[in-house]
């Protein structure tokens, strides 16, 4: 069983820290909504390594806005719902579409430098978009711009306190009114204090860690969703795991990004024999979505007994090439491979979680004051399949209408903190210093991670899922012991939240966006075009589209 808590603890007797606004995690998310909220109200901003470490920093292909003339909010809104195969909630959409232009003007007032042509912003077009609506920086390295410059807002601004190196155990939450009254935070020297706050915003980011493939740097282990889920609010739609199609596949190299803009720039993907193969798999080639993308690459491995296939985009001016994408380039380059005259050797891996935390269209949770933006969250924008680069533009729209969210919060009050939370445990003051060979769990996380690629991936069935929930089950005995480290702690949030993808996953009996079943293979409007919806001590309900 999974617990309400990781750790035990008693409230009273912790040190109290007070805020407006607790912000967990950095990536453009808490990092924006930190900015906003901080116009008004004092913010701690807690992260796990450094505001710098997040999905977003390794995000390549940019941000989805409409910007030129000949586009429209109406085009990115179809588009969206045709990628999020039935699940999307088009009021989200309507959210983003309309207010993503406004969130872009406030990234260039906080002086992210997206790239010009001819001094208009420069737009590339992506898989499934229809018009090229993607503002990039640095040519492919548009997240990390994008931090950098709000890294600065954050570290200069007054009004924000940061926590760097420190770890969210769990949420705090009240029992008699049921609202999140704060989290239990491990600081830097393996202490333990109570964070109280007005409002607290999970910006945690994804699941990444959980599959032995990923584009996700370490921090991504699930940790708000694990939290949430623990503290019972309502998680929504697990099951939806995007792959991204084209990481770097080759000895020695780590399984890096190769963006889908690459694509968008007119790259051919090609099986071993040098074939062109998108043809007999989608009309829109190679700009196909992403889910029919990374299937027809892994149907051309097995059909060709490879572990890759080729992204050749060397019919393109070298000139272009290098400007358009200088950080993949040179990556490449550090292994030998030169993406002007050579093919570049790529194979799906995990990328993104559509599904998490479920919130209104102010961000907030089912938790009153615990809300979440950013792939921690899942707002209804992105449905069963994310449009590519519309994850930027949601933490931006959906930050700023959090903020507003917070401000109209009645305030707090006093705690009756006596029986809000278990007995007291002493914890390990030597939690961020073990290594990892003085750690086991890092074989369990290991097993985890092979365990979720071979019967929990791109391609499922109801057997391995069958075999995978049942490896779980046994492996939730993790829980009664008494958790110490911050990588026990982490496996703890990946091994709830594969619990939560296998059981979504095992439910959904048929094959729609990132979620595809051999054994269903097809699309079922009638019976399944409806949300997954799972709560703490809960079956799985189903939400019918609104």
């Amino acid at each position: 069983m999974i617990p309400q808590y990781l750790v035990d603890f008693d409230l009273s007797a912790l040190h109290m820290v007070e805020t407006d606004v607790l912000v967990i995690g950095s990536g453009i998310a808490g990092l924006f909504t930190a900015i906003k909220a901080s116009e008004q109200q004092r913010v701690l901003m807690i992260t796990k390594k450094s505001l710098l470490e997040s999905n977003t920093r390794y995000a390549q292909g940019g941000i989805a806005a409409v910007i030129a003339e000949d586009d429209s909010p109406a085009y990115h809104l179809q588009d969206t719902l045709v990628a999020g195969a039935g699940l999307c909630r088009s009021e989200a959409v309507e959210v983003l579409v309309n207010e993503g232009p406004d969130g872009v003007k406030e990234l260039i007032r906080l002086g992210t430098l997206f790239d010009l042509e001819n001094g208009e912003l420069a737009l590339t077009q992506e898989g499934a978009h229809s018009h090229r609506r993607i503002l990039h920086a640095n040519g492919d390295a548009t997240g990390y711009e994008i931090v950098r410059a709000l890294a600065v807002e954050v570290n200069e601004h007054p009004g924000i306190e940061v926590w760097d190196e420190h770890f969210v155990v769990d949420l705090i939450t009240d029992r008699d009114r049921g609202e999140c009254i704060g989290a239990l935070v491990q600081t830097d020297d393996g202490s333990q204090v109570f964070v109280k706050a007005q409002a607290t915003v999970l910006c945690s980011g994804g699941a990444g860690q959980l599959y032995r493939y990923t584009t996700n740097p370490d921090v991504a282990t699930a940790d708000g969703v694990a939290m949430a889920y623990r503290a019972g609010a309502i998680v929504r739609d697990m099951e939806f795991i995007q792959f991204h199609p084209t990481s770097l596949c080759y000895p020695g190299a780590p399984r890096f990004l190769v963006s889908e803009a690459v694509r968008g720039e007119g790259a051919y993907l090609r099986n071993v024999k040098g074939e062109r193969f998108m043809d007999r798999y989608h009309a829109q080639l190679e700009l196909a979505p992403r889910d029919i993308v990374a299937r027809a690459i892994v149907s051309e491995m097995e059909s060709t007994n490879s572990t890759f296939v080729y992204l050749d985009i060397t019919h393109e001016q070298p000139e272009m090439i290098k400007h358009r994408f200088p950080t993949i380039y040179e990556t490449c380059m550090r292994y030998g491979l030169d993406m002007t005259t050579d093919w570049i050797p790529v194979a799906p891996a995990a990328h993104y979680m559509m599904g998490g935390v479920k919130t209104d269209l102010s961000g907030e949770s089912s938790i009153s004051r615990l809300f979440a933006c950013g792939e921690v969250s899942s707002t209804g924008v992105h449905g069963a399949n994310r449009l590519a680069s519309n994850s930027l533009s949601e933490a931006i729209v959906f930050g700023r209408r959090i903020v507003d969210r917070i401000q109209s919060l009645p305030p707090l009050g006093l705690l009756q903190v006596r029986g809000a939370a278990p007995s007291s445990v002493e914890m390990n003051n030597k939690i961020n210093k073990i290594t990892e060979e003085q750690n086991p769990v890092s074989e369990r996380r290991l097993r985890l991670q092979k365990m979720m690629v071979r019967q929990v991936g791109l391609r499922r069935n109801g057997e391995d899922l069958q075999k995978a929930m049942d490896k779980l089950q046994q492996e939730l005995q993790f829980f009664d012991q008494t958790l110490t480290h911050k990588e026990e702690l982490e496996y703890a949030n990946l091994l709830t939240c594969a619990w939560l993808v296998t059981s979504g996953a095992l439910h959904r009996e048929e094959s729609r966006g990132a979620h595809y079943r051999e054994d269903f293979p097809a699309r079922d409007d009638i019976v399944w075009q409806k949300h997954s919806l799972q709560q703490r001590e809960q079956a799985i309900v189903e939400e019918l589209m609104s």
